[in-house]
């Protein structure tokens, strides 16, 4: 009896080996790293996709998880019609967010949050990872710089990680946790993360002072920021029942978009997208940090993200790719040298050095300079010098304000009303300042 168990248990522990094997295959890539091949079917069972499965709606899954209670409000029912006026704007922004919905709404469930937390970046930035606001907050989650060091998102000449998909959701969810927890309702703690901390203690403080309620509708706060919920709650009840309002979602999927890839060594940008055999434009929406055409390697490794059905392509060609990954090298200038000097010294062409450099006009660099010199094959190739053709797709596009630009100038420049771009930016008047982003949908 006992001879028979042992050699049934030895049968299935063979069974098991060989039904593992089929299903992953290991190489080494052009790195020297292990790459392991996963059936895709089993990646998806690894993630483990809660509550529906991959061939379900993601907008199922997003309205089974909502927690934040909802009062009738004239501002809500002001928002809905402000979004159905705009089914091209609020159709563009849901079809946006499909590269990251899933992420979000994964990160967001994991914490047990309501799941209103995963249409934020609606409100933010209309799911735009470019986005940069008047007040220089950028990314998804429009992090002003000081509050994106305090979480831990790097600034620097190579990258801004406020604009990093995966960073800055774990930055803003880290964020708004805490401020939940000092706040007491998702409502105050909304209303922070929109005004800042100290804004909303002094208001609680004043109607304390007063004997009023301290609650999210009873404060006295900015305009924008008592608009905060309100659109929020508006932007989910239309995805709740877009029927009742004349709108249609589109079809996303609950499965994951992308998936992250570790490389060790600078590597360009375009032969990332080559290799991956995607386009330039897609690799950048998925990557919007990198602020330079070559990834490069800070802390031994970074990771990079890309469309799920082509981690495997991209996977193949680099393990058969036998060339230099990068078409770019860095230099410090020396004291007092000149933007002709250094183009004299490489062998290049000085419109080309200040283009890659986006140096402008000047013609002495600025002390601590770090500039890249291209080689002969980058410069027949692809890079970045403009914001405009840095994220060139098809929804929106961030102009960057001229001296003597007007919002007329510009409006008749993209064929797009004042109005509209006045309420795409939440502009209270015509007045812009040179060097601000506006977002143009298209």
């Amino acid at each position: 009896m006992n001879f028979k168990n042992d050699c049934l248990l030895i049968t299935l522990i063979i069974i098991s080996f060989f039904s593992i094997t089929i299903n992953a295959q290991s190489k080494t890539n052009a790195l020297g790293q292990q790459i392991i091949f996963i059936d895709p079917e089993e990646k998806i069972k690894k993630n483990q996709i809660k509550k529906l499965d991959a061939n379900s709606s993601i907008w199922m899954r997003i309205n089974s998880g909502y927690k934040m209670k909802q009062k009738p409000s004239r501002r809500i029912r002001n928002f809905e019609k402000w979004y159905v006026k705009r089914p091209e704007y609020i159709q563009r922004m849901f079809e946006r967010s499909e590269k990251y919905l899933f992420y979000v709404t994964n990160e967001v469930e994991k914490r047990n949050m309501p799941m209103e937390i995963a249409l934020l970046p609606m409100i933010e930035s209309a799911y735009n990872p470019i986005a940069t606001s008047r007040k220089k907050a950028a990314g998804m989650w429009q992090f002003i710089p000081a509050t994106g060091r305090i979480y831990g998102l790097k600034q620097n000449w190579w990258v801004d990680n406020r604009r990093n998909i995966t960073e800055s959701t774990n930055a803003a969810l880290n964020y708004l946790e805490k401020l939940h927890k000092e706040f007491g309702t998702w409502e105050l703690a909304l209303a922070a993360y929109n005004a800042g901390e100290g804004r909303i203690k002094r208001a609680i403080k004043r109607n304390k002072r007063n004997k009023k309620r301290r609650d999210y509708y009873s404060l006295r706060i900015p305009r924008e920021t008592k608009n905060y919920v309100p659109k929020l709650f508006a932007v989910k009840n239309i995805i709740s029942n877009p029927k009742k309002y004349g709108l249609n979602l589109p079809d996303i999927k609950n499965k994951p978009y992308f998936e992250s890839v570790t490389v060790n060594k600078n590597i360009d940008t375009q032969l990332i997208a080559r290799l991956a055999e995607i386009s330039i434009e897609e690799f950048q929406l998925l990557n919007p940090q990198h602020k330079r055409p070559i990834v490069k390697i800070a802390n031994k490794t970074e990771k990079i993200n890309l469309p799920y059905q082509n981690i495997h392509i991209f996977n193949y060609n680099f393990f058969d790719y036998k060339k230099p990954l990068s078409n770019w090298e860095t230099y410090k200038p020396k004291r007092k040298e000149s933007v002709g000097q250094v183009a004299k010294k490489f062998g290049i062409d000085r419109k080309i050095l200040i283009q890659v450099n986006r140096l402008e006009r000047r013609k002495r660099f600025r002390r601590n300079s770090v500039i890249l010199i291209p080689n002969k094959n980058a410069i027949t190739t692809y890079f970045p010098t403009n914001i405009n053709e840095l994220y060139n797709y098809s929804s929106i596009i961030a102009h960057k304000i001229k001296s003597g630009e007007t919002l007329s100038h510009i409006s008749d420049s993209y064929n797009i009303s004042v109005k509209d771009i006045k309420e795409f930016n939440e502009l209270r008047s015509d007045r812009i300042i040179i060097g601000d982003i506006l977002d143009i949908p298209k």
